[in-house]
């Protein structure tokens, strides 16, 4: 144990600065040294996922000796047994996964102090300099220590001021593809939703006096995640670094693409370089997707509101519906909620949207995102020019239930963002906009996963001036 890299470590956070590190998953300790002498703060090693032995674990925690890198492993699961084994041979810390209650983050306490306090034998290995300075390593480890529990699931959100009440920890690490697959949504980083309630639960433990830290998965997320008052940084994980720079350099000679899921057959997709020219004999293979915005198929909601499809169930679409409505000058749409979430994007005039009392007053291609199952109502506040609007919804089976409860209205600033966790606001005069994607051509990224929490579609808006093209794409 390093007491001293230990103490840096605790004063940085204590002072408000990042502490930041690696993520390590591969065997080799040649990793640990780099990271160790370009000044990082800290490393994990991590023993639940991959191929390292104890051998390899040992391997890392040496490259970082008399270093002030703390090494953390990350244990497989709670286990009084593996954190014994980690501590002794010299790791610095333990991290946790899969913490959803105080009593296994106490347990998980226990497991790293010595008698009386907890459970830890005393053994006479690097920890104790085999042995020679027991007296020493015994006296100061319990206090020492560090303990990182990891959240990753969303049994752990009604325990979050229990946990944060257990003496003996720091920081607490968060983990946002398993936090979003124990929602539902496996395979996604950050499902809809999991963005604002990491957010939300970071907030409850930074005013409870913890820390709180996550990976990040690039240069601007870093940035973003240390705004946010995330204080444990991870830069990466070795593979993932390797891996965006492999991709970066390859792109720039053309050659990059994505590996084959399967590991039976080698079946990497190529990513191709940006086509100034459409490709002899690149058509689209389905011509009627998008029904024609000029024909007919209108559909009225209620008295001035009318709803033209463009796409859905009836031709073919899957998990989406895409719609142009038109509020007339003064029209009104009641409050209603549906069982999925709904973007809606003014194209054109001027709209009052309503979320359960709050008022958003949105101009063309400005943007609101509603979750499921939140009240809404919309209004043309104009009484001589209609309004008109594209919506999409995540499911191919429109449905609306009508709400008869009232809400007090509240006028909200013109530069609101919405309400954490619940509606997303994206202003076209804010939004993330990308240039020169085809002569004539402007993309606003208000589908934009990070941009909209709680949105459970992918894509993005483009307005398309007179002789705008999109070039040819894969």
């Amino acid at each position: 144990m390093k007491t001293a890299a230990l103490k840096k470590f605790r004063s940085r956070l204590q002072q408000q600065q990042p502490v930041v590190g690696l993520w390590v998953t591969l065997e080799s300790a040649s990793l640990t040294e780099m990271a160790v002498a370009l000044g990082v703060d800290w490393v994990v090693v991590d023993a639940e996922h991959g191929h390292l032995d104890w051998k390899d674990i040992s391997e890392h925690i040496r490259a970082a000796l008399r270093s002030d890198t703390v090494v953390l492993v990350r244990l497989a699961e709670r286990s009084t047994a593996l954190t014994k084994r980690a501590l002794d041979i010299g790791a610095d810390g333990v991290v946790i996964p899969w913490i959803e209650t105080a009593e296994q983050l106490s347990e998980a306490v226990r497991d790293c102090r010595y008698p009386p306090e907890g459970r830890r034998g005393i053994g006479g290995e690097r920890a104790t300099a085999w042995g020679q300075c027991m007296a020493q390593h015994t006296a100061e480890a319990n206090e020492q220590v560090l303990v990182v529990p990891i959240l990753e699931s969303i049994h752990a959100i009604p325990n979050i001021q229990q946990l944060a009440a257990v003496d003996g920890v720091d920081v607490f690490f968060f983990g946002p593809a398993d936090f979003s697959a124990s929602a539902g949504f496996r395979g996604q980083w950050e499902g809809p939703g999991i963005a604002q309630q990491i957010l939300q639960l970071k907030d409850a433990l930074l005013a409870a006096g913890r820390h709180c830290g996550l990976l990040t998965t690039s240069i601007e997320n870093l940035l973003q995640r240390q705004t946010q008052g995330f204080r444990m940084l991870g830069l990466g994980t070795d593979t993932g670094l390797l891996l965006r720079s492999l991709h970066q350099t390859l792109a720039s000679v053309g050659r990059d693409c994505l590996p084959a899921a399967s590991l039976d057959a080698r079946d990497s997709r190529p990513l191709q370089p940006v086509l100034q020219e459409r490709p002899t004999g690149m058509q689209p293979d389905r011509t009627a997707l998008i029904a024609d915005p000029t024909a007919g198929f209108d559909l009225e909601l209620q008295a001035g509101v009318g709803v033209r499809p463009l796409v859905g169930a009836h031709n073919s679409a899957r998990r989406l519906t895409t719609s142009l409505v038109t509020l007339q000058p003064g029209a009104s749409l009641d409050y209603h909620t549906h069982p999925f979430s709904e973007s809606i994007t003014v194209l054109s005039g001027q709209l009052e949207m309503l979320v359960e009392g709050r008022v958003y007053r949105l101009g063309p291609l400005d943007n609101i995102t509603i979750p499921r199952w939140l009240p809404h109502a919309a209004h043309n506040p104009d009484s001589s020019t209609p309004t008109k609007l594209h919506t999409a919804m995540a499911s191919d089976t429109p449905a609306r239930t009508l709400v008869s409860q009232s809400f007090t209205e509240v006028e909200m600033p013109d530069d609101s963002v919405g309400l954490p966790g619940a509606e997303r606001v994206t202003r076209i005069r804010t939004a993330v906009q990308v240039q020169g994607v085809g002569p004539n051509t402007t993309f606003v990224d208000h589908f934009n996963a990070d941009l909209l929490p709680g949105l459970e579609m992918s894509g993005g808006y483009a307005r398309f001036l007179p002789g705008g093209r999109l070039p040819a794409h894969l």
